[in-house]
């Protein structure tokens, strides 16, 4: 690669990251009045229906301990529940509550309708090269095993 190529590509994500968001730490890109952390986690919790905690700091890619004050903001805000996990009695397993599958709902509406009016802004004809570029872009962050 070459070395102006790394630059604009930093460039670009750096602006991308600002313009959109994703470097305020107490909201979501979307408006939510949420940490990003606790959308992510709103997103796994709600997509699986039941999570063991370690599964969900995996997933999150953050420290087991954070993934514990995160979730106890969420059991604070009354939209997740901690269960013991069967057969296994240091487990954790979560659950959103009605409040949280609520919460996760609104989330997602406002998620889809903000990538849907920045999608709207790109040409028709570069749309689908954007989102396959997204795809790779991500891809490409995930270590080899």
């Amino acid at each position: 690669m070459q070395s102006g190529e790394a630059d604009a590509a930093q460039e670009a994500l750096m602006r991308f990251v600002r313009n959109f968001g994703l470097h305020q730490p107490d909201r979501t890109p979307c408006g939510q009045p949420l940490p990003v952390s606790e959308a992510h986690a709103m997103v796994e919790v709600a997509r699986e229906g039941r999570i063991r905690q370690v599964e969900l700091a995996r997933r999150l890619r953050l420290e087991k301990s954070t993934v514990s004050r995160l979730v106890t903001n969420l059991v604070g805000r009354g939209w997740v529940h901690r269960e013991t996990a069967d057969g296994d009695g240091r487990g954790v397993l979560l659950v959103l509550t009605d409040a949280g599958a609520t919460a996760a709902a609104r989330q997602a509406d406002a998620r889809r309708d903000r990538l849907t009016a920045l999608l709207d802004r790109i040409p028709d004809d570069q749309r689908a090269a954007v989102v396959h570029a997204l795809q790779i872009l991500a891809e490409a962050t995930v270590e080899p095993s």
